[in-house]
């Protein structure tokens, strides 16, 4: 069957559907011998010889998909130019050649998701908004119920105390609005705590459209259940046309070294969670 060619070579997890256009347009595509500069062409991934940047495409890989408790203290990506430690580290058990969708920035822990389905992949990043997101915070200082109105008034964020202290932890859903991603949507809010005297100590994601953080701990990951990735493309708009890889070893989830003190994050209920049959962590 023909299909454009960024969409056979995104689906085959060489790059991203945007990416693939680049190397379309930059004359690093051959069909059958022939370099390809036209971004409608068409080929059929089992039938014509494909190469991209000379390498040989062979058939797209089956579907992985894969959440990552991101750490604080490091980069949603495979390589940093500056040489900061990054995701990569923490994905060497992962058989599966996976890239991240979207970043969370440097500091901000929580729910990464990872796959080389790319046309989930570019859906996603074309569209950073389609799925909401939520985020645990936590703030210097107890917002009062004034201060509490004053944010919703001014940024319609909708604040919910979920573990009470001196430096209590808060729960907001951020979904998209018109000309503001979520990822914006927090930059927004980070402002607003900032300018009421309430800096974020802390932020983490916990749940991504219909994906939830469970009880990873930071540096852990697991592979979605096969009904997760469907019920994560479907929210993204697209029919369902894989699974995790059925040859991962299944294991218990690991706990990441060290440990950590309770009051460092709430703690979610059993009803809050979605536990993972596929585990593990860097090794």
């Amino acid at each position: 069957m023909e299909e454009r060619l960024q969409k056979i070579i995104a689906r085959a997890g060489i790059a991203s559907r945007r990416r693939a256009e680049d190397l379309i347009l930059a004359g690093q595509v051959t069909v059958n011998g022939k370099v390809v500069k036209e971004l409608g062409t068409r080929a059929d991934a089992a039938r014509d010889h494909i190469k991209v940047a000379g390498r040989l495409l062979r058939g797209a890989p089956e579907a992985a998909y894969v959440i990552l408790h991101k750490p604080s203290g490091c980069v949603s990506a495979l390589s940093d130019p500056d040489g900061r430690p990054t995701v990569k580290a923490y994905l060497r058990t992962v058989p599966a050649r996976v890239f991240p969708v979207g970043v969370l920035d440097y500091h901000t822990q929580g729910l990464l998701l990872l796959t080389n389905d790319g046309e989930l992949a570019n859906r996603l990043m074309r569209e950073p908004g389609r799925l909401p997101q939520t985020y645990w915070l936590k703030l210097k200082g107890r917002l009062t119920s004034q201060t509490s109105a004053a944010i919703e008034q001014a940024g319609r964020f909708r604040l919910r105390l979920i573990r009470p202290g001196d430096n209590p932890w808060y729960e907001v859903r951020l979904s998209s609005r018109p000309g503001q991603s979520p990822g914006e949507a927090l930059e927004a809010l980070r402002a607003l705590l900032v300018e009421q005297g309430h800096p974020m100590e802390k932020q983490r994601r916990v749940t991504y459209g219909p994906l939830d953080l469970g009880n990873l701990e930071p540096g852990e990951f697991r592979f979605l259940e096969k009904a997760e990735a469907k019920q994560l493309r479907e929210a993204a708009g697209l029919d369902y046309k894989g699974a995790a890889p059925a040859d991962v070893e299944k294991q218990p989830p690991a706990r990441s070294s060290g440990g950590r003190r309770k009051e460092e994050s709430p703690r979610r209920s059993a009803a809050d969670t979605r536990g993972g049959r596929y585990a593990g962590r860097r090794r």
